[in-house]
């Protein structure tokens, strides 16, 4: 699949539900209202699409939410994705927040997934409870640590928080390089409402980088993961330290992947409303061809990139959904 600017799109992220255990403050508003159930592809909707996508070249899968892992049956849908693993597909893996990982990390070893982003934005226990709302650090590192002994290769994911985590990160790059995690900090996305003001949470990661070159060497790097980190060898630990700035640097130019939701809708963009209805597809025919078209069609449509800003004059959200449906 080639998308109108020429960049091949092998990426296919997949939100499995849009509910999640924890309410982190930048994510979601604390009251939320989720989906109905019946709105809801079933597990097999979902198989079927994401095979349809490996048809068509998608050679990476994530799986998302929400917090995937609360999904009930979740582990047959990961079983069966992982089938296709040297049949078109080389990589499957998820996104989590790593509550339920305790419980699930042998498991998605033995359905082929190598590699988890598990989200952990404090080593502070108190200040994870403020940042999830409904977390507990000790259980999420906890089932970090079963992802390690597993055999998971395990990436931290950490969104920076000004006045709230911007003065953890050397410490949360020296625990990784401990424990052989790579790194990736995010800047906030103007995604959803929320309780607060998200001008008071954006931190720029040009800052960060800076400040965290005063006591780490950070080597520039061409290793790449297919999404839009970028990265640097931090040569003290022999870990890796990636940048996701979609506001400061925006990743667009090298874009390779649309987004699935747990509804079947098709975002092309993150930072765009125009979308694809494959649910309406996908229950109309049991014919994978009228699946692909539409697919095809929508590629077709999508945007060079997206309009993330947030100052003074853009403190509401660019898009009104949450990061949670679309798929984190």
């Amino acid at each position: 699949m080639i998308d109108p600017f020429g960049r091949s799109i092998t990426y296919l992220r997949v939100s499995v539900t849009d509910r999640c255990d924890f309410r982190c403050v930048y994510c979601m508003a604390e009251d939320m209202t989720f989906l109905p159930k019946s709105d809801l592809l079933s597990l097999e909707e979902l198989e079927r699409l994401a095979g349809v996508f490996v048809g068509l070249g998608v050679r990476k899968l994530r799986l998302t939410g929400g917090e995937p892992l609360v999904r009930r049956g979740v582990m047959a849908l990961i079983n069966r994705l992982g089938l296709r693993l040297g049949h078109g597909l080389d990589e499957l893996t998820l996104t989590t927040n790593g509550s339920q990982l305790g419980r699930f990390a042998e498991e998605l070893v033995a359905a082929g997934v190598r590699r988890i982003n598990v989200s952990v934005d404090t080593l502070d226990a108190d200040k994870f409870a403020a940042i999830t709302r409904w977390g507990r650090l000790p259980q999420v590192l906890d089932g970090v640590m079963a992802a390690k002994a597993a055999g998971l290769k395990v990436k931290i994911n950490t969104v920076a928080l000004k006045d709230v985590n911007e003065g953890e990160f050397d410490a949360m790059l020296a625990w990784c390089g401990q424990h052989g995690f790579d790194l990736c900090l995010i800047e906030t996305m103007p995604l959803g409402e929320i309780d607060g003001d998200r001008l008071e949470q954006y931190l720029p990661l040009s800052v960060v980088r800076t400040r965290l070159a005063r006591n780490w060497t950070l080597r520039p790097t061409d290793y790449a993961t297919g999404g839009p980190a970028r990265y640097f060898d931090v040569a003290e630990t022999g870990t890796r330290l990636g940048f996701i700035t979609p506001l400061t640097h925006n990743f667009c130019e090298g874009c390779n992947r649309v987004r699935l939701t747990c509804t079947g809708t098709l975002y092309m963009c993150l930072g765009q409303n125009d979308a694809a209805d494959l649910r309406a597809v996908l229950r109309s025919s049991d014919d994978d061809a009228v699946l692909r078209d539409a697919i095809v069609a929508a590629i077709a449509r999508k945007p060079k990139g997206h309009d993330f800003v947030i100052d003074r004059e853009h403190n509401r959200p660019a898009l009104a959904r949450h990061m949670s449906v679309t798929g984190g």
